[in-house]
């Protein structure tokens, strides 16, 4: 049993010395690969948000419902994803699950560089009419294209969340969780601020399909070097006995496999799904529609020296707020306050932070939006570290994974519609003034949902 190996490993280190050998430092090397990852994710991710008006002035799209249709495709893949993802972590370990997760979307990724090729397809998608209501929109020739590898895209990246969060909860002990989610976290800005530095380059010299196919095979060497690298606590060859014994030094937890429907009627597991549901559209919004807020508003074109700066700033500023977020709680667990008081006074300086971008369509300059937004997205990164370490607060490690699968699939669903009412609101309206009043203040709706259904934090009884 691992707390049984844990105590051995850390008595054979205790003979061996006049006192405990020093804490290494194998998890935050693990910490490392999980940073990566979650790196190509969106390098992965927003190279359709890089290249939405180069796709616009090619294809010849003259409705906004194009986009959020292609976008929409993903959005559904990612919420069907999150159905089995956790639930293939947990049975498959994070080793094998994590690598079959992202081998998937890295196909699906290089996959978006041969929609060109579909000429004669259609495909009817739901979406929003600002007049109508809800309606099929039918998309013809490269958008059918891009819309399968979308999809695919989706059904892969599905697995990086749930392999994420699960490896923390067994790679560290509570009191460093939120500190190791914000580090691996934050690599989802690393790869979106990465992406507009690359890929305007890569447009420039070699065509849009190559923004896709060359950013779509990082994937597969992290595959390689995730597989040679990553092995169990238990099992790790480089592992010092006080470490693994650090890594142990919470109470020990059941083994037993954890079905969903044991999940579900837990206030604990919608206390974490509607915080999700909430608030990841938000953060969709950021990802493939800011570029296209920056070129309705500011004229701003798709080439490294201005699309790039923006983007930079708002995804470096974001990298800090996710940091900075999971520090914030974790600093204040080691002063002594409880994970609860913690974790929500975290969350709520977050989602205060967000409000300001209620004024970032308002008229203002070009660099005082964009400061607006990059506050916006650091507080959401923020928010995130936090909300994502509720699920290893509440629930044992053999459970996260499903349940970070059951938010994500929350998440994924809010995003599905978020896409529709962007492309509704814009057709309507023009301005993206009602979407950022909608963005600040949905935070501060779903905190206050969060702390009705789960007041103490307190762990779900199972």
């Amino acid at each position: 049993m691992p707390n049984n190996l844990s105590s051995e490993h850390a008595s054979s280190n205790a003979s061996s010395s006049p006192r405990l050998a020093k804490v290494g430092y194998q998890r935050w090397g693990i910490c490392g690969l999980l940073l990566f990852a979650a790196i190509i994710n969106y390098v992965d991710r927003q190279v359709i948000g890089i290249l939405k008006p180069t796709l616009v002035e090619a294809f010849g799209w003259t409705d906004e419902r194009i986009y959020s249709s292609i976008i929409f495709c993903f959005q559904l893949a990612y919420a069907i994803g999150f159905m089995g993802a956790g639930r293939v972590m947990d049975t498959l370990g994070v080793r094998r699950g994590f690598a079959l997760s992202v081998t998937i979307w890295s196909f699906a990724a290089m996959a978006h560089g041969a929609a060109g090729f579909v000429t004669s397809w259609q495909l009817p998608v739901l979406n929003l009419d600002a007049k109508t209501g809800f309606t099929f929109v039918t998309l013809t020739g490269a958008a059918v294209g891009l819309a399968i590898a979308r999809f695919a895209l989706g059904i892969g990246e599905a697995g990086a969340f749930p392999a994420s969060i699960k490896t923390v909860a067994e790679w560290f002990p509570k009191k460093e969780r939120a500190l190791a989610t914000g580090i691996f976290n934050a690599g989802t800005n690393v790869g979106a601020l990465t992406t507009p530095l690359v890929v305007p380059a890569i447009i420039k010299f070699m065509g849009w399909q190559w923004g896709f196919i060359l950013t779509g095979a990082l994937g597969l060497v992290w595959v390689v070097v995730w597989l040679i690298a990553y092995h169990p606590p238990e099992e790790h060859p480089r592992l010092s006995g006080a470490e693994l014994a650090h890594i142990r030094s919470d109470p020990p937890e059941s083994a037993v496999k954890i079905p969903w429907r044991k999940l579900l009627p837990h206030r604990q597991t919608w206390a974490f799904s509607i915080g999700k549901l909430m608030t990841d559209p938000i953060w969709w919004l950021y990802l493939f529609w800011v570029p296209d807020f920056l070129s309705k508003n500011y004229g701003v074109k798709v080439t490294v020296t201005e699309l790039g700066p923006p983007l930079i700033t708002i995804y470096l500023i974001a990298d800090i707020g996710s940091v900075g977020g999971g520090w914030i709680s974790s600093h204040l667990i080691k002063k002594g306050w409880t994970s609860n008081a913690a974790r929500k006074t975290a969350m709520l300086i977050c989602a205060l932070a967000v409000v300001p971008i209620i004024f970032a369509a308002s008229g203002v300059s070009k660099w005082t939006a964009i400061l607006l937004i990059s506050l916006a997205a650091a507080a959401h990164q923020g928010w995130s570290a936090n909300l994502f370490t509720l699920a290893s607060d509440m629930f044992p490690r053999k459970a996260v994974g499903s349940v970070v699968g059951i938010g994500g699939m929350s998440g994924a669903i809010g995003g599905m519609f978020v896409a529709m009412l962007v492309g509704a609101i814009l057709q309507a309206t023009h301005s993206y003034l009602i979407i950022f009043v909608i963005a600040g203040f949905t935070y501060l709706a779903a905190l206050l949902i969060i702390h009705l259904l789960a007041p103490r934090l307190e762990p779900a009884k199972l």
